[in-house]
């Protein structure tokens, strides 16, 4: 038996995909300069975006089956941001009216869209056209992703609710709509990103890990059910000193992740390494284990992933460790995503 391995979302995009995203920033740019361009980069492209998002997310899952990955996603190749790309589905956001936020605990500061009224899905469906997409040109099964509310909450400006945990459900129950679209469609991974549980704590465990609960409410026994928890992004490949989410978050949260309704949970361990006595925690979970760094352009051999994984086996059974980059991919380029996830899936085969 050789250990399983997946991608986390984002893969690189094609220069031909008619959206920027926010990994390709250029200097002089801001990350809301991105986000107001959208819509006008989407009517520029007009009926000819479609079929580049489709070839775009073809060459994103063939590229990861050819690195070897066994469940791929779909490289999140029509989203600007994969928080925004949902929010523009969903009553209750405003994307003319911008406002001016701190967010990721004081990590960096943008123009967001504004929560002016209630959150509700407006229709469900447009992630199950994603998704079949992918799943069209893989005989393997694709991951499907989605934002969290605690994560979407810190990525946009609310200005109705003054109520984080109201917030936080209604969005859980307007996810929950696209969550039991796609398992109805046949998707059978489906990850809820939670990157905010790390920096967030006290918030995750009062009111967080209830809203992921809602996010997965009926949602049936054949779908594998994901969240993904890493540790914060820097601005930039190769930076260096970026704010990231404490270490010990993750042991704070593990109690209440193992117990919440997740079938697996991912972690970053490749960009600082965690203390693996955090993974004698996950009693039941499993834990997709990130091997290999997405902000950095240093390749990792396969044989120290090997090692990395091997040590990490010391503390959890090999049927419930997955191998995976730590987050995204969208830094990195097509070239150098490659390099990296044929390193890990012959670390994963060698183990």
């Amino acid at each position: 038996m050789t250990l399983k391995t997946t991608c986390i979302g984002a893969y690189p995009k094609p220069d031909y995909v008619p959206v920027q995203d926010w990994f390709q920033v250029e200097d002089g740019m801001s990350t809301s300069k991105v986000t107001q361009r959208y819509a006008e980069d989407l009517a520029r492209a007009g009926e000819e975006a479609e079929s580049l998002f489709g070839k775009a997310t073809a060459e994103a899952v063939a590229d990861q089956i050819a690195c070897g990955i066994d469940v791929p996603t779909d490289g999140e190749q029509r989203r600007e941001n994969y928080v925004h790309y949902h929010c523009r589905h969903l009553d209750g956001f405003d994307f003319e009216n911008l406002t001016r936020r701190v967010l990721r605990d004081g990590a960096y500061e943008a123009d967001l869209p504004t929560i002016s009224g209630a959150i509700r899905a407006r229709k469900t469906g447009f992630l199950v056209d994603d998704w079949q997409s992918a799943q069209a040109v893989s005989d393997r099964p694709v991951k499907i992703t989605i934002p969290g509310p605690l994560t979407i909450a810190d990525t946009t400006a609310d200005e109705h609710y003054d109520d984080p945990a109201r917030l936080g459900a209604d969005l859980a129950r307007a996810l929950n709509q696209e969550v039991r679209a796609l398992a109805d469609a046949g998707c059978k991974y489906i990850q809820i990103d939670e990157p905010l549980f790390a920096r967030k704590v006290r918030d995750a465990l009062d009111y967080g890990v209830d809203n992921l609960a809602r996010c997965f409410e009926g949602v049936p026994d054949d779908v594998t059910r994901v969240m993904h928890m890493c540790c914060g992004y820097p601005n930039r490949l190769d930076q260096t000193d970026y704010h990231k989410a404490d270490p010990q978050s993750y042991f704070d949260l593990a109690d209440a992740i193992d117990a919440a309704p997740v079938d697996q949970v991912s972690i970053e361990d490749a960009h600082r390494h965690n203390d693996l006595s955090l993974l004698d925690r996950f009693r039941q979970t499993t834990v997709i284990f990130g091997a290999v760094a997405i902000a950095k352009s240093a390749v990792e051999p396969a044989d120290a992933i090997r090692e990395r994984l091997t040590e990490a086996l010391g503390h959890i059974d090999k049927e419930r460790l997955w191998a995976a980059p730590d987050c995204g991919l969208g830094f990195l380029g097509r070239d150098l995503a490659m390099t990296k996830l044929r390193n890990l899936a012959e670390a994963a085969r060698s183990v």
